[in-house]
C-alpha cells in the first residue's frame, strides 16, 4: 500500500505543526519545511519514527525549494498528495510607516514564495494521482484589513492564485484549495505593528476579536483538501467576514473603520 504524502512549509510550529501531526496521526509521510530547526524538531517529536522528513527552507530561494522538494521526493518515492503552502508573517502598521524591508519580506514570504513552492513542486504533483495544493490565505483575503494591507493584500493575492491554478491545473488533475482562518493562536499573532509597541495580537484584543484554537484549522485543512469547497473558512470572525462582505458590505465597512480607530 503506497502512504499518501504532504509537504508543509512553516512547518516548525503553529498551523503547521498542527496539520503535520493531525496527518501525520492518520498516518500520513509528513514533509516539514521551515528556516527555524529547533521548531522542527519539536513537530517531529509529535511523529512516529520514519513518517517525516525534515527540510530546511527559506521559500523567498527558489534553489531551496527544488532541493527541498528533491529531496522530499527521495524520501516519498516521487509522490506528493499535498503540497501546504502556509509559511508566513504578519508585520502591520500603517502603511506610510512600515519599512520597505518590511514591505518586501512580508510579499516575498506570503505571496511569492507560493509561487515558487508551486512551481517546484508541479512535476511531482502531476504525477500523483489526485494531488492537491492546500494554500494559507486568511478572513485578511476577505475584506481588506486596515492597519495591516500589505498583509491583507498578500493574502487576497493567495486566493486568486487558488481560484486561477484549480482551472488552470485541472487537466493536470491537481486540485487547489485555500484555507482562509480568522486570528489564530499561533506564533505570528506577536508580529510587530509599525510605529509603536504593539503586536498583532494587541491590535486584536483592543478589537475584540476572536482567537481561534490552531486545531481547529487543522480539522479544516483535512477537510478542504478531501472536500470540494475551494475556500474554507475557519472560525467565527472568517465565517461572519464572509458573510457580511457578501451581504453587508457598508456596514462592514463601517465596524472595520471602527476598529480601526481603537488601534489608533
Amino acid at each position: 500500500m503506497t502512504v499518501q504524502s504532504i509537504f508543509i512549509t512553516g512547518g516548525a510550529s503553529g498551523i503547521g505543526r498542527a496539520v503535520a501531526h493531525y496527518f501525520g496521526e492518520r498516518g500520513w509521510f509528513v514533509g516539514l519545511a521551515d528556516i527555524n530547526e529547533a521548531g522542527m524538531e519539536e513537530t517531529a517529536a509529535g511523529l512516529q519514527p520514519g513518517q517525516f522528513s525534515i527540510h530546511r527552507l527559506d521559500v523567498t530561494d527558489r534553489a531551496q525549494w527544488r532541493a527541498a522538494i528533491a529531496a522530499f521526493g527521495e524520501r516519498t518515492n516521487g509522490r506528493m498528495d499535498v503540497l501546504f503552502n502556509n509559511a508566513g508573517i504578519g508585520v502591520g502598521g500603517p502603511l506610510e510607516q512600515m519599512s520597505d524591508e518590511d514591505i518586501d519580506r512580508t510579499i516575498a514570504i506570503n505571496f511569492t514564495g507560493v509561487i515558487s513552492g508551486t512551481r517546484a513542486a508541479f512535476e511531482m504533483l502531476r504525477d500523483t494521482p489526485d494531488s492537491c495544493i492546500l494554500n494559507t490565505s486568511s478572513a485578511a483575503g476577505i475584506y481588506g484589513a486596515a492597519g495591516l494591507v500589505v498583509y491583507s493584500g498578500t493574502k487576497f493575492a493567495v486566493r486568486a492564485l487558488t481560484e486561477g491554478l484549480d482551472i488552470e491545473f485541472k487537466p493536470h488533475g491537481i486540485r487547489s484549495r485555500a484555507l482562509m482562518p480568522s486570528f489564530i493562536e499561533t506564533p505570528i499573532l506577536d508580529g510587530p505593528l509599525t510605529g509603536g509597541n504593539a503586536s498583532v495580537r494587541d491590535m486584536i484584543s483592543e478589537a475584540g476579536l476572536e482567537i481561534t484554537p490552531v486545531q481547529d484549522v487543522a480539522e479544516a485543512a483535512w477537510q478542504a483538501v478531501h472536500g470540494e469547497k475551494i475556500h474554507t473558512t475557519v472560525g467565527k470572525t472568517a465565517k461572519k467576514l464572509a458573510f457580511a462582505a457578501r451581504w453587508t458590505p457598508g456596514r462592514l465597512r463601517k465596524s472595520l473603520g471602527m476598529a480601526r480607530r481603537v488601534q489608533d
